[in-house]
């Protein structure tokens, strides 16, 4: 504490943020690795500033992140347009390809293309404070489209603000691996895609509870578990995450 108190705050608060992104993604890095390893193709759906690209570079793997937002977009292209392993398209990914409007919030990680994402967490009071008072409009892609462009990932990273039924719609083959984030607001929007995917194939899940960049130590669940899960916390919204999805061994 004496040794900070010489440094002056600009430098100090530098030092400061350098060090969280490097326990972030180290944390990242670590979830990431149980799914991925060098060579690995992986596409990052909502890439917003790029922390989950730096784990997906870090752990060797090639990227191909797709962030509809102007603003985050050209931060990504300014830090990764030079790696010959990451691809960056700014697009959004849904259903069908086109076009889309996007509600743009001050906040850029709650941008959404979802009216009822942003009405139901404002309505619970999980982001009260947050506004949403412009719109872009976005090209549109499709899961499916990204497969035959650049191959089959060995693992999705999800996370559009209650957009995700949509992308997993655009998806008609199993991948091996993929996360979404869950709504607690929204319980039908997780439901929607894991019934989607279980048509695709037999698939099993588990839950990282919030920001903690860590698998639940119940480990993994079957559909159905996952199902009464998303039931029991439905509306709970300090119990927000992601769910991960995998192929059971012996299938992919």
């Amino acid at each position: 504490m004496k040794f900070e108190r010489l440094i002056p705050p600009a430098l100090l608060w530098r030092l400061q943020k350098k060090s969280r992104a490097a326990h972030e993604t180290r944390l990242f890095s670590e979830l990431y690795g149980i799914f991925l390893k060098p060579g690995d193709l992986c596409f990052d759906i909502g890439a917003n500033l790029g922390n989950r690209v730096r784990s997906f570079v870090k752990l060797g793997c090639r990227v191909v992140a797709l962030e509809p937002q102007a603003y985050c977009f050209s931060l990504l292209q300014k830090e990764f347009s030079g790696q010959s392993d990451v691809v960056l398209i700014q697009q959004a990914v849904g259903r069908e390809t086109g076009e889309r409007e996007i509600h743009v919030s001050r906040d850029h990680v709650l941008s959404s293309f979802s009216q009822e994402f942003i009405q139901q967490t404002t309505a619970s009071g999980r982001f009260a404070q947050s506004s949403w008072n412009e719109t872009q409009m976005c090209q549109m892609t499709t899961m499916d489209q990204l497969i035959e462009n650049y191959g089959m990932p060995r693992f999705v990273k999800i996370d559009v603000e209650g957009f995700e039924p949509e992308v997993v719609s655009g998806l008609t083959q199993a991948v091996p691996a993929l996360s979404i984030e869950w709504v607690p607001e929204m319980p039908h929007n997780a439901r929607r895609c894991i019934e989607h995917l279980a048509s695709l194939g037999d698939y099993e899940y588990c839950v990282s509870w919030a920001e903690t960049m860590k698998l639940s130590a119940k480990g993994w669940r079957s559909k159905e578990s996952i199902l009464r899960l998303i039931d029991e916390f439905a509306g709970e919204t300090f119990l927000f995450g992601d769910i991960y999805a995998r192929v059971r061994k012996g299938e992919g």
